[in-house]
C-alpha cells in the first residue's frame, strides 16, 4: 500500500527546467516536498525520497496524510509491551 501510495502521489508531481538548467519539482497539497537535480531522472528520484522521509514524519507525528487517488495511509498506534 505504501508503495501505490508513493507512485500515485509522484504521478501528481509537477516538474519546470529552471533558468540554470537543473530541474525543480513539487507535489501539489504535499506542503515542503520538493526537489532539484541536474536531470529530470534525477529529480524524480530525489523527490520520491524527500516523500518517503516526509511521510515517515507525518506518521511518527501523527499528522495528517492526504489521500491521493482515493488511497489513504491509515497508521494505528500499537502498544509495545
Amino acid at each position: 500500500m505504501l508503495f501505490e501510495y508513493i507512485q500515485v502521489a509522484l504521478e501528481k508531481a509537477e516538474y519546470k527546467k529552471l533558468k540554470d538548467g537543473t530541474w525543480f519539482a513539487e507535489i501539489p497539497d504535499f506542503e515542503g516536498v520538493w526537489a532539484n537535480s541536474e536531470t529530470v531522472e534525477g529529480c524524480r528520484k530525489e523527490l520520491m525520497e524527500v516523500l518517503e522521509e516526509w511521510l515517515i514524519l507525518k506518521l511518527r507525528d501523527g499528522d495528517p496524510i492526504p489521500t491521493v487517488k482515493g488511497i489513504e495511509i491509515d497508521f494505528k498506534e500499537m502498544a509495545v509491551v
